[in-house]
């Protein structure tokens, strides 16, 4: 086979083109008064969604990078975003994050989830890495938070959510907001030098993959009771939710496969078997059981535990996760069957996602992969795209701000 397309330097220079073009889409997000509000189709702020914390967090966390790549402006968006969560998305009576403010600033979520501060602590991470001012507060900040209210170092595992005083911790656990954690972990890690993170990120992915996932050939079960067993039926009457749908979700299977190979990466020679051979794994389960399982192209975003499609929508941050797998993959084993699926899903991105007539990309597709609003509306965020777009033009690291701080190899 010719060369991988992540090693052309013209594939890079479209890549760099790309999440330019993302950037100058997501600046619209800035909401003068405090963070990143939820763009619409045309890439206006839908003043209804107010300012979500995990959308500034994500926002935040683009634009520190964009600053340390050396794009004018990013740093000074990024800036907006720390002082967002410095400020009003901060709960300075009870500490933490609210999930919001509404437009009049005030708070829309006052529960303290485990998925908001896992963004929290990245988007901290990626200020504090660029050097930005209060990124290194805002960080000593998240961290305490995670480790005095979340983080169970006994169990190795979190609470998914307390109510606004730390009280009442919600009768549920769930691996999405433990997937991020993994991420912000390992992003900690690297901005901090302490190891214990990784230590911490590598327990919460031995077991949500190399023991229930596996136990599951790949089927990877995401709801969980207090005491960790498995909910098949959870959200059984909600099956498109956007953040706990029913059943097996095909795009964390990707979104775990990368994260895996980061953590191989993290460890090095101490890096235990089973990183690489689980990330594999996932990988294939997720091919084989999520894209053109329905007789079109695109991943399903959910099936059965059965295999069987349940909600057919195509949404962007699966096939962006699709790709930046294959491309972490393919960076780590050199096998071509991973460029191969990289060039795949390039083509049908661009044919179907990438929105060059309104910006950004299509944040949803139904079954036809023509534009939908079943699960989300709008274009929220620039942050899986954003992530796909510069992974390939950078060395593989654990974390994407220690990964800009290296020379880019696209030059």
């Amino acid at each position: 086979m010719s060369h991988p397309w992540i090693d052309r330097p013209a594939h890079k220079a479209w890549l760099h083109s790309e999440a330019q073009r993302l950037l100058s889409f997501g600046a619209a997000a800035e909401r003068p008064e405090a963070g990143f509000g939820w763009l619409d189709n045309n890439g206006l702020l839908e003043a209804v969604h107010g300012t979500p914390t995990w959308v500034t967090c994500r926002m935040t966390h683009v634009f520190a990078l964009a600053h340390m790549m050396g794009v004018p402006r990013a740093g000074t968006l990024a800036d907006h975003g720390v002082r967002a969560l410095l400020g009003p998305l901060r709960d300075t009576e009870y500490g933490g994050w609210y999930g919001g403010i509404n437009p009049e600033d005030r708070p829309t979520q006052t529960a303290k989830s485990a998925y908001e501060h896992a963004f929290v602590l990245l988007a901290a991470a990626s200020a504090a890495a660029a050097d930005r001012p209060g990124g290194r507060e805002l960080l000593d900040l998240a961290i305490a938070v995670i480790e005095e209210r979340f983080y169970d170092e006994k169990l190795g595992r979190c609470h998914e959510s307390w109510d606004r005083a730390w009280t009442e911790s919600e009768e549920y656990r769930g691996i999405n907001s433990h997937m991020h954690l993994v991420e912000a972990f390992m992003a900690t890690a690297e901005v901090t030098g302490r190891s214990h993170w990784l230590e911490r990120a590598l327990r919460i992915a031995e077991f949500a993959i190399h023991e229930v996932a596996a136990d599951h050939d790949w089927r990877l079960p995401e709801h969980f009771t207090t005491d960790w067993q498995p909910l098949p039926e959870y959200n059984t009457g909600d099956r498109a939710h956007p953040f706990r749908p029913y059943g097996v979700t095909v795009g964390h299977l990707l979104e775990w496969s990368r994260l895996l190979v980061q953590l191989d990466q993290a460890f090095g020679a101490a890096a235990p078997g089973w990183l690489m051979s689980d990330a594999e794994a996932l990988f294939d389960a997720a091919v084989r059981r999520g894209w053109h399982v329905d007789g079109a192209p695109g991943f399903v975003y959910t099936h059965d535990w059965n295999d069987a499609p349940v909600v057919r929508e195509r949404m962007h941050w699966v096939l962006t996760e699709a790709i930046a797998a294959a491309a972490t993959l393919l960076r780590r084993t050199g096998d071509p069957e991973y460029d191969r699926w990289y060039r795949t899903w390039w083509d049908y991105a661009e044919r179907v996602f990438v929105d060059r007539e309104r910006g950004s990309w299509h944040h949803e597709l139904g079954p036809d992969n023509r534009p939908s609003d079943t699960v989300w509306s709008g274009k929220p965020d620039v942050y899986h795209a954003f992530q796909t777009a510069i992974l390939p033009l950078y060395p593989l690291t654990p974390a994407f701000c220690s990964a800009v701080g290296a020379a880019p190899e696209w030059d």
